[in-house]
């Protein structure tokens, strides 16, 4: 894992030059442009360089929700998502949200193991989520079909 001094998150204000990362972590374009402008923007900083982004929206009053995060792929596998997740976790707790939640496509199989490796859990599946999509997302060779709900509760961060 890096670092904590050689990464950080950034808030955004200005969002119109941010789809491009936004598309790393959702490649709906229709998707991404129907919330990209709701809840809480970040870059993701490492050794002073945007290295990807991330987005959280408020799904109720003490629950945060990871809408998406985006690294860019030369800053993958280097432990930056694990630590942005760890650094947001305790953001949230400090405005008082209880739980984070993120979802991941049932295709998404490195996403499936990341998350629970950062320390969340499995909470529900919604069922048919990415048929709403413009366009079928295949990856590793299956359709993404259902969304994986994930859950982490902040008190212990």
């Amino acid at each position: 894992m890096p670092d904590q001094k050689e990464i950080f998150l950034r808030e955004v204000q200005d969002r119109s030059d941010f789809l491009p990362l936004l598309l790393i972590g959702d490649e709906s374009e229709e998707m991404v442009k129907e919330y990209m402008d709701t809840g809480d923007l970040y870059e993701i900083i490492f050794k002073g360089k945007v290295a990807g982004v991330c987005l959280f929206t408020y799904f109720d009053h003490h629950v945060v929700e990871l809408k998406n995060i985006g690294i860019l792929p030369e800053y993958r596998s280097r432990g930056l998502g694990k630590t942005v997740l760890h650094q947001a976790c305790h953001l949230y707790k400090n405005k008082k949200m209880t739980e984070m939640i993120a979802g991941t496509a049932n295709s998404s199989i490195e996403n499936l193991a990341f998350y629970q490796k950062a320390g969340f859990q499995f909470a529900e599946i919604r069922k048919g989520f990415f048929l709403q999509y413009p366009e079928p997302i295949f990856e590793n060779g299956i359709q993404a079909v259902d969304m994986i709900l994930f859950k982490k509760g902040l008190k212990e961060e």
